[in-house]
């Protein structure tokens, strides 16, 4: 029997599921955002609707940083806003540190708490969180494997 895993751990493998997602081959990164232990959006970064994505196209590279695709955190805070979900007090559990620009919008958003086990090069996350009052959580990488038994469960055929 496998051990349950704690919100933390359920949260950041949503996240780390979400990556699975990304079309940018230097790095991919999954967010979950989530209230009152509710996940309310998810995203992983990828290219704009309509647009090549840099794993057909290649990266489109401005400072070091690929702008064909949206970051999963925007992606995240786009599908709450689309879907009418208010991120204010939510919680964000992300793969790596938000590149600056990502932290400023979750900040703005009303995220008051940050999840990672992973960081981010070039980025100033940290400084703007602490000026925020946003609390940043770095937790161990969870497990890799989704630890389903079908064969052992007895209601299962």
């Amino acid at each position: 029997m496998s051990k349950r895993p704690d919100w933390d751990e359920y949260f950041m493998k949503l996240a780390m599921l979400a990556s699975e997602r990304a079309t940018c081959p230097r790095m991919h990164c999954g967010c979950v955002l989530v209230k009152a232990k509710n996940v309310i959006a998810t995203g992983y970064n990828g290219s704009i609707p309509g647009d090549e994505h840099c794993d057909d196209a290649g990266c489109l590279l401005v400072d070091d940083h690929c702008v064909r695709t949206v970051h999963a955190e925007m992606n995240a805070l786009i599908q709450a806003a689309r879907r009418g979900h208010a991120v204010e007090g939510a919680s964000a559990y992300i793969t790596n540190m938000p590149c600056t620009t990502c932290s400023k919008a979750l900040i703005t958003a009303g995220v008051k708490r940050v999840v990672v086990f992973s960081d981010y090069h070039k980025t100033m996350a940290t400084e703007f969180f602490a000026k925020a009052g946003v609390v940043i959580d770095r937790i161990p990488m969870p497990g890799k494997a989704i630890d389903y038994d079908l064969k052992n469960y007895s209601s299962a055929r």
